[in-house]
């Protein structure tokens, strides 16, 4: 079971396709989700990325959390469920 990751303070530029290819330096990316908003589609400065394993979901926490990504420092976290 691969972990779930927030990315948080992504730019507004940063794509489905884009944030894959960058997560995958670190492994296999299951998937990779930029939110967007309902009405305009623009994004919201979030996503989150599924890595295939908990290695590799721990690898894309230290590589990634407080770097630079596309020109924005970027945070990196396990993702929490939604609460109800």
């Amino acid at each position: 079971m691969g972990k779930k990751l927030y990315v948080g303070s992504l730019p507004y530029s940063t794509t489905n396709d884009s944030l894959k290819a960058g997560f995958s330096q670190a492994g296999t990316v299951v998937s990779a989700t930029v939110i967007q908003d309902k009405m305009s589609g623009r994004s919201k400065g979030f996503g989150f990325v599924e890595m295939s394993t908990d290695e590799e979901a721990q690898s894309a926490i230290e590589m990634f959390d407080g770097q630079d990504f596309d020109g924005r420092t970027i945070k990196v976290n396990e993702a929490r469920p939604l609460r109800s």
